[in-house]
């Protein structure tokens, strides 16, 4: 009885060891506890943007639905309930995984791109296809790509460490995948907006890997020719892009034509003044009804700044500046190249779409289209950087433990 009684003490231990067992394994592989800094911060920014979104697009939603609410319900559903679960399981699977999915992930991405154009699932807005519709819910493929791109080029440049400073294994493969997404992305889809924020994205990690500033010159040499070109000569041979060129031509004349091409960023100006310095209040902005273009997308700060004023606008800008310290901190103690890659890439993207945005809004950049991240409309963009997100958490809960 009594050894009968040590085998089965001796047994018990063992039925919840492999918790046990599991915590103590990544402890001994340098899991820590994630960056709760970051976690905190993305909480906020989802919730004010829920907030604001409600306001920013209550006319809309009334005057297309019927329903004052539509816009945030719709953000709710396929963004905060789809992202958050994503990004929770994502944030306990270790980043390495992605390793072994990283080129499977990119052509499902680049199959996505092309179906865009097929009938049946092709939906056309704004007079741009780049979103697929099935079953009700639409997607924007290119929102995808921005993360399996930079997943599989965190694999290649980590693969090509040592040959990343050649001309012949470094540069020129990574121009010709950059190439073929300017063609696909900003040239078939003319999304220049998206293609800039996965150039920018691509070249930030590329020099984190280790490339030369001789091959920084060159590919921002070829990225300024490759803009002019959509911008200037590209309207001139096809007139429907000429919008590009329109937009950068109020830019440089913002009261040139102020009905009519300089509509969009003279309205915004008008709401970010009309606020002050403490706003006019939730749910008060007169240039939601109807006044201010995309009101509840790539304007949505112009609200914010009208209805909450400079201090909360500012406050905003605050909080973006303190989640680029923190995914730039997590960057610099990846424990890999891999996991610097990509903690760098996702910073950059979210941080350069957030500035792009708002300094278009405030007339120091020409209107890009490009939303505000975590604020503006989108629920596949919302859910995309729930995945990303995911992934920096993760490897926050990874890095060096510094002293």
């Amino acid at each position: 009885m009594a050894e009968k009684k040590v085998v089965r003490n001796s047994k018990r231990p063992q039925r919840g060891g492999s918790d046990i067992q599991r915590r103590v394994s990544k402890v001994a592989s340098g899991w820590h506890e994630p960056n709760y800094t970051l976690i905190g911060i993305l909480a906020v920014l989802v919730v004010f943007g829920l907030v604001m979104l409600s306001s920013a697009s209550s006319v809309a939603g009334f005057e297309k639905f019927g329903d004052p609410n539509y816009f945030v319900k719709h953000q709710i559903l396929y963004g905060v309930i789809v992202g958050v679960p994503l990004l929770w399981v994502i944030s306990k699977i270790d980043y390495h995984l992605w390793k072994k999915y990283a080129f499977p992930m990119m052509l499902v991405s680049i199959l996505l791109l092309f179906l865009v154009f097929v009938p049946g699932f092709s939906l056309e807005l704004l007079g741009a296809k780049r979103w697929i519709g099935i079953g009700g819910i639409s997607f924007q493929p290119s929102e995808l790509v921005k993360i399996t791109f930079l997943i599989y080029l965190a694999v290649w440049l980590e693969a090509r460490e040592k040959e990343i400073h050649d001309y012949s294994s470094g540069l020129m493969p990574f121009l010709i995948m950059i190439g073929f997404l300017v063609f696909m992305i900003a040239g078939v889809q003319r999304d220049l907006g998206t293609m800039i924020v996965i150039g920018v994205i691509s070249v930030s990690v590329y020099f984190v890997a280790g490339a030369p500033w001789r091959h920084l010159m060159i590919v921002l040499g070829i990225g300024l020719t490759g803009i002019t070109f959509f911008i200037k000569i590209l309207p001139m041979i096809v007139p429907s892009f000429s919008y590009r060129a329109n937009r950068l031509t109020v830019f440089l004349n913002p009261d040139l034509d102020p009905l009519g091409i300089g509509y969009h960023i003279n309205q915004a100006l008008l709401a970010i003044g009309s606020g002050g310095i403490l706003g006019l209040g939730l749910g008060h902005s007169r240039q939601k009804f109807n006044y201010l273009p995309e009101a509840s997308g790539d304007s949505i700060f112009a609200v914010i700044a009208e209805e909450m004023g400079f201090l909360i606008s500012a406050g905003l800008v605050v909080l973006f500046l303190f989640f680029m310290i923190e995914g730039y901190k997590i960057a610099k103690n990846a424990p890999d190249v891999y996991g610097k890659v990509i903690a760098t890439g996702i910073t950059t993207w979210i941080i350069f779409q957030a500035a792009v945005n708002i300094m278009a809004m405030l007339s120091l950049l020409p209107l890009t289209g490009i939303p505000l991240p975590f604020i503006s409309y989108g629920s596949s963009s919302l859910v995309t950087l729930f995945v990303a997100m995911g992934i920096l958490i993760n490897i926050s809960r990874q890095t060096k433990v510094t002293k």
